[in-house]
């Protein structure tokens, strides 16, 4: 669309002496005031409840406003409100659609409108029409479209955040950081890529294809009004089960007909393929995917969101909210429980007052994980009635409940209450770092939960502790090194026989078969604490890890003589090796001019890498993503 543009006439009665020649939709003051500037090339991009300005230009013939009437009619798919054009110095009503014109802004051939949105408008692309009226006559003209967004600037509206740094990194920043692995973490970056061309588009038609709209065109409109409704229809398009959604999941197996849900580093990519492809599903995603999107799209749309990790986070799936896992007598897990405990799980926060509960912060889970009224959505459930326990609030409450505060149980042992939720964070406004959330969700126990797995015969308490850990945070292509410290609570020596395993394990799965083991038989003293040193190479790993896989390390702790069993275990990822970017001449660069980057990473494995892929993307400096082999 031009902003500037030729109006069309589209009919007419009787003799109307001035016409329209031109409209300007006034881009680049609109688009600054409303804090849209970059969200489209195509469209007028304003938000509710705050007036906007449209410039009309009339041919040879002078308006005659004692004459002539000027009213707007604004369309939002069949339904339509005319708004009268008024001479007017006073502020543009909030709570109804008002167009203005004030003192100053009329000229021989040209006048400027104010136009305002009620605040709980709708959000959608809306149509312009222009009807200019005598007592005998109309002649009306086709202005063209503009788009409406919730308003987080505006106190009135239900997404408004109070601090402008909040705006700045909810709503405007197109950059995040993901937190994945395990809860000492890895991180790594993601465009929201909400400037993209194309991606506002996107968003929009995620709503026009959602099943609301094609059961009820006007009644979805009408509720798009609401930020509880639209984040609700735009986490179940998100996923692709139940509709048209965007992604589809998959979390084992081959990615070959689609992208492995690893190599994904932005939101844009995928909108773009999802519209290209006639709103086929692309293939495919996994829980920080989703998020990442739907952030993405509640950010376009106006709502403050920003992506949470949940490490540890537990799936209930019986709804009891206690998670219940199964071991061997040699301490291997069991599929034996629809239960499972995620080493990480990503959703979303979006910001918003709840008419029927607290305000604040509401999660919203797109992955399809259960149903929730017969649909794969999960929220807006408010933070605040997860911490307070309240599970009968909606949206899902009980269900996040229990990824963030489930009580674990452990066979040969009672119950774990710490381990599920150990840390919840998301990126720091302006900063890289994690912000750690969890005392937003979780109210602290009474028991630690610390005391390590043990079994001994006859109901005795034990006579050893047993611990293990793990020296920093691995990196690929170095030697991972633990220490296993048992201390002898009891007055007699010992003879013991450790056990000590290291098993890759996916982020949603139990651990599979271990990539290598150790074994040994020590002596231990009364009242002595042995430390026990161990490392594994690179090269008994090189070939089962990558950067950001996950290991699970267990000792099991064997007395010969009494029989008894202790387990300690660690899960870590690796961090993977850094890649360096250097712009030549220097850190900065101006606009509208070439640069060059050197982009750089050195191979920490002991053998020659193939194939290698290096994959750049630049939100706004390059035009989709760049490989290089």
């Amino acid at each position: 669309m031009d902003f500037t543009q030729q109006t069309k006439h589209i009919w007419g009665t009787g003799n109307i002496q001035c016409q329209l020649k031109f409209v300007n939709f006034e881009p680049h003051e609109n688009h600054n005031a409303h804090e849209t500037e970059g969200l489209s090339k195509k469209h007028l991009v304003v938000r509710r409840g705050k007036p906007f300005k449209v410039t009309l230009l009339f041919s040879t013939q002078t308006w005659n406003p004692y004459r002539e009437r000027l009213v707007l009619e604004v369309w939002l798919g069949t339904r339509s409100e005319r708004i009268p054009v008024q001479f007017s110095e006073e502020r543009c009503n909030p709570y109804s659609w008002s167009a203005n014109i004030y003192p100053g802004d009329v000229h021989p051939q040209s006048v400027m409108v104010h136009i305002c949105s009620p605040v709980q408008s709708s959000v959608a692309l809306y149509r312009l029409v222009l009807h200019i009226e005598t007592r005998q006559s109309r002649r009306s003209y086709r202005l063209g479209e503009f788009v409406l967004l919730c308003n987080p600037w505006l106190k009135d509206d239900p997404v408004y955040i109070p601090l402008d740094a909040q705006r700045q990194e909810y709503i405007k920043s197109d950059y995040g950081v993901l937190y994945m692995g395990t809860h000492q973490n890895n991180s790594r970056p993601w465009s929201f890529g909400q400037y993209e061309p194309g991606v506002l588009e996107a968003c929009l038609t995620l709503l026009e294809v959602s099943p609301q709209h094609f059961r009820d065109e006007n009644k979805d409109y009408i509720r798009r009004a609401d930020p509880v409704y639209l984040s609700r229809v735009i986490c179940a398009m998100v996923n692709s089960e139940d509709d048209l959604g965007s992604l589809t999941g998959r979390w084992h197996g081959s990615y070959k007909d689609g992208v492995n849900p690893t190599e994904w580093s932005g939101s844009a990519d995928i909108l773009h393929r999802w519209v290209s492809s006639n709103c086929s599903p692309v293939r495919y995603g996994q829980c920080w995917v989703f998020a990442y999107v739907l952030c993405t799209v509640m950010r376009v749309l106006g709502i403050p969101s920003r992506v949470v990790t949940v490490f540890n986070a537990a799936h209930d799936g019986n709804g009891d909210l206690t998670i219940h896992e199964y071991y061997s007598t040699t301490w291997e897990k069991l599929n034996k429980s629809k239960d499972s405990v995620w080493n990480f799980h990503v959703w979303v926060e979006c910001w918003m007052r709840r008419g029927d509960l607290g305000d604040g912060w509401q999660v919203v889970d797109p992955i399809p994980q259960e149903k929730s009224a017969g649909i794969y959505w999960c929220g807006p459930c408010p933070v605040g009635a997860v911490q307070q326990h309240c599970f009968g609030a909606p949206y899902d409450t009980s269900f996040v409940y229990a990824s963030v505060d489930a009580d674990v149980v452990k066979v040969i042992r009672e119950m774990d209450t710490e381990s599920v939720g150990q840390l919840i964070c998301t990126k720091s406004i302006g900063s890289e770092a994690p912000e750690n959330l969890t005392g937003t969700y979780k109210r602290k126990k009474g028991s630690t939960g610390t005391t390590p797995i043990c079994s001994s015969p006859g109901g005795m308490p034990p006579g050893l502790e047993v611990s293990l850990s793990i020296d920093g945070v691995p990196s690929v292509g170095e030697s991972i090194s633990m220490c296993v410290t048992v201390t002898n609570q009891s007055s007699s020596p010992r003879l013991l026989k450790e056990h000590l395993n290291a098993q890759l394990k996916e982020f949603n799965r139990n651990p599979e078969q271990s990539f290598w083991k150790s074994h040994k038989e020590v002596r231990i003293q009364p009242g002595e604490v042995l430390t026990l040193h161990h490392s594994i190479p690179p090269s008994e790993y090189e070939s089962v890890l990558a950067g950001d896989d996950i290991v699970n390390v267990a000792v099991v702790i064997n007395d010969v003589r009494t029989e008894e069993r202790f387990l300690a275990t660690q899960e870590f990822s690796m961090s993977s090796p850094q890649i360096t970017i250097e712009i030549e001449g220097g850190d900065s660069i101006q606009m509208n001019e070439e640069h060059t980057a050197q982009v750089s990473f050195i191979n920490t494995f002991t053998k020659t890498l193939d194939g290698a892929v290096l994959t750049v993307e630049g939100s706004g400096l390059l035009q989709g993503k760049h490989k290089a082999r």
